[in-house]
């Protein structure tokens, strides 16, 4: 385990431009460097590189991240060793970190060699098993599939014994077999009737790569009739349902030439088209589609189209894809639904009408904003006043996962016209519209919590310019968590680890220290990414502003509980007036700034 304070001042010798540059072909523009994304394809540049926050940002496919991030994501490496060609050419040299000896190391690589070895063999075997397997041969040509497609997607067969890949692999009670997801463990609570057997048991197998190629994990589709019809791998090491996309690694050149992903729900569906002329297909693995799925699509097109069954349960994975979408859509981004006819799915169209036919279904599918519009409305009856509060009811947690962007307030607009109010009121019902906090202390009437964004605001700041984590306190946390109890945990974990780097954090150092630590911060570190510099004496300002309002609001939310309570008591009415002092000393220290 690499220290992190090496990875701070690693950081801050290298030059992203620099590291950048031998990659992409940059030109300088204003403050920052331009080039062609090398992550999707593009005809103009929106690809920035920032010298001074030393972070990259690609404003089509949202690709962002430091000179580490880069490596990683551009040459396939993994953190160390994208750490280690780094610090080589720069004259550092990576310390090691005693809490991790070297014997621990070796197991824990030696163990994911073991479970890719694993699953490579358990591939190649079930290849091979297809082969001589006549009732999976002809069951594959009854739908249509061609030994080239087979071949082309490594499909297998996992013939019908309990314990088939004993064949490959002699020790077969090797724990790898079980963490791998290949096989089956059961024994009883005293351990003396142990029992182990193949997972995949007459099957046609999927195998399943990551962006590698590399087989993680397989999806299994029954012969005859039972169930389940598709069994997957389980979750595994090196295997996350929700993270993965059957069918991506196969078809990432031709979602570049085509210009958009067809996202489906089954392996039969990607292979299928794939073979009728439609390579640019994935699929989901048995799973809703996630935010990390759509993440994944957007870093490969601007253009993704979900195809779904036609059914009630197709519907039902097309709105669980319309939740994952929300929070990545962008006014550069184009996202639709296609919804085919009940009894068909998108292999039996195509087979049915042709490509043309479906080409054409393809072009004319819905729009994510109508979708989205048709969802909120469901069968609710607009001409009432209820059935329209209804419609609002339903659509605000939908707008509410949205940045704010022309195409939200397009979306915003459309919902207003049909539920009879005006943009401006469903904006502000939805609370979409985030004050700016600065030194001005004046809260808005009638509104008696602190302004929304407030907390956030705050948490942009520090991630933009760690070093002024030391202005806030353990009183100004405290009272930030009364305002907002469900961000007080981000946020006071984003203070700890800045003050940990210490004044000399920066951007860059602290964006990769925070990738580590999960997803929450990413949105903040892309909002940053793609902020023009602003001068660091004025940022400051703004952080002590926007503190003060937090005291501000703390201090006007206990002096109205007082007064609702009664001021008899004399602690009470004690404590009332310290406070009317102490909003006074705030609104006097603002108005001295102001001056300034």
């Amino acid at each position: 385990m690499i220290p992190q304070t090496f990875i701070q001042d690693l950081l801050a010798r290298v030059d992203i431009v620099d590291v950048v540059g031998k990659y992409v072909q940059l030109k300088k523009g204003g403050a920052n460097f331009m080039g062609l994304c090398p992550f999707h394809n593009e005809k103009s540049p929106s690809f920035t590189v920032s010298p001074t926050k030393q972070f990259y940002h690609c404003f089509g496919c949202g690709a962002h991240g430091t000179s580490i991030g880069f490596l990683m994501e551009y040459s396939g490496m993994n953190f160390v060793d994208a750490v280690k060609d780094l610090a080589q050419n720069n004259g550092m040299i990576v310390p090691e970190d005693d809490r991790m000896l070297p014997a621990l190391r070796a197991e824990v690589n030696a163990k994911s060699l073991a479970l890719s070895e694993v699953m490579t063999k358990a591939c190649e075997f079930y290849r091979q098993a297809l082969r001589g397997a006549e009732p999976a041969v002809a069951y594959l040509k009854r739908r249509g599939l061609t030994g080239e497609i087979a071949a082309r997607f490594g499909m297998g067969y996992a013939p019908d014994g309990w314990d088939s890949l004993r064949s490959v692999f002699p020790d077969y009670a090797s724990p790898a077999l079980v963490e791998a997801g290949l096989v089956i463990d059961k024994s009883d609570e005293d351990n003396s009737n142990r029992k182990r057997y193949d997972r995949f048991r007459e099957r046609i197998m999927f195998p399943i790569r990551n962006t590698k190629g590399q087989v993680i994990g397989f999806g299994g589709r029954i012969l005859d009739q039972g169930e389940p019809k598709y069994l997957n791998s389980p979750e595994t090491p090196l295997f996350q349902k929700g993270y993965e996309l059957y069918g991506l690694f196969e078809a990432r050149q031709a979602i570049r030439d085509a210009g958009y992903v067809l996202v489906t729900e089954g392996y039969m569906d990607v292979v299928a088209l794939a073979q009728l002329g439609f390579p640019q297909v994935v699929a989901t693995l048995g799973t809703a589609c996630t935010p990390t799925h759509v993440q994944k699509l957007l870093r490969q097109t601007d253009h993704v189209i979900f195809s779904f069954d036609g059914d009630k349960a197709g519907r039902r994975a097309a709105r669980r894809a319309l939740d994952a979408c929300l929070p990545h859509v962008n006014d550069n981004k184009v996202i639709k639904f296609l919804f085919l006819p009940a009894e068909h799915d998108p292999d039996s169209y195509v087979r049915q009408f042709g490509t043309e036919a479906f080409e054409a279904q393809v072009q004319d599918a819905m729009p994510l904003s109508e979708f989205f519009i048709k969802e909120v409305v469901g069968d609710s009856d607009l001409t009432t006043a209820e059935g329209r509060a209804r419609a609002q009811f339903d659509a605000k947690p939908l707008l509410q996962q949205m940045a704010a962007s022309s195409l939200r307030l397009q979306m915003v607009r459309s919902l207003a016209q049909m539920t009879q109010t005006t943009p401006a009121e469903v904006e502000s019902l939805f609370e979409l519209v985030q004050p700016v906090a600065r030194v001005k202390l004046a809260p808005p009437k009638n509104k008696r919590s602190a302004p929304v964004g407030l907390e956030r605001q705050v948490m942009r700041i520090l991630v933009a310019h760690p070093s002024l984590a030391g202005m806030l306190s353990a009183a100004t946390l405290a009272d930030a968590a009364k305002l907002a109890p469900d961000g007080a945990e981000m946020l006071m974990q984003l203070v700890e680890v800045a003050q940990l780097m210490g004044e000399q954090a920066n951007f860059a150092a602290l964006a990769e220290n925070l990738r580590t630590t999960g997803s929450d911060y990413d949105q903040l570190i892309a909002e940053i990414a793609e902020q023009s510099e602003t001068e660091f004496d004025v940022v400051k300002l703004e952080l002590a502003g926007a503190l003060r309002q937090i005291s501000h609001q703390v201090l006007k939310k206990e002096s109205e509980q007082l007064a609702a309570s009664g001021l008899a008591d004399p602690e009470r009415a004690a404590r009332y007036r310290e406070i009317i002092q102490l909003q006074s000393a705030i609104r006097r220290e603002a108005e001295a700034e102001t001056a300034r």
